[in-house]
């Protein structure tokens, strides 16, 4: 198990759409434990597998004060999404940034665990964004796709 580095923007693989995960061997669990380990460290409230380069769609989220309740979630599809808002993001892979977007805040979720197993989630507030934005990723999107166009043109200005 180790620590990776995080993919920075404009690095092509974070645009890139994961395909589901369908084995769930050691091998898996192996690159799955690197995306534990680096997220535990980094103390972030979230991490998808392609932020580290591994094209499948996993992601770990932990909104608790003590992060200690961190939740796996492979292949997750949302069944349901209400209660919009709209909330402050920023992201590891697009340092230096924050901004407002619309996300839902009440979620039902279907996926796996890293065994294979689905199992059904409720998922409110924060966590249900953090799961929205590292789901994004999954996708190949960043929540800055999700700013206002004036903001994504004031940033690709600055980025020269």
């Amino acid at each position: 198990m180790a620590v990776r580095e995080v993919l920075i923007d404009p690095d092509p693989r974070l645009r890139e759409v994961c395909p589901p995960v369908e084995v769930f061997d050691d091998a898996f669990r192996e690159r799955m434990a690197d995306l534990i380990d680096t997220f535990q460290e980094n103390q972030w409230i979230g991490l998808s597998a392609p932020q580290l380069g591994l094209l499948e769609r996993v992601l770990v989220i932990d909104v608790s004060e003590n992060r200690d309740a961190m939740e796996v979630f492979v292949n997750p599809e949302v069944l349901q999404a209400s209660r919009q808002a709209i909330v402050e993001e920023s992201c590891a892979s697009v340092p230096g940034v924050e901004g407002k977007v619309m996300r839902a805040t009440r979620l039902h979720v279907r996926a796996q665990d890293l065994n294979g197993q689905y199992f059904d989630a409720a998922l409110n507030d924060m966590r249900a964004v953090c799961l929205q934005h590292e789901l994004d990723h999954l996708d190949g999107k960043l929540f800055v796709d999700r700013l206002p166009f004036w903001r994504r043109w004031r940033r690709k200005l600055s980025a020269g």
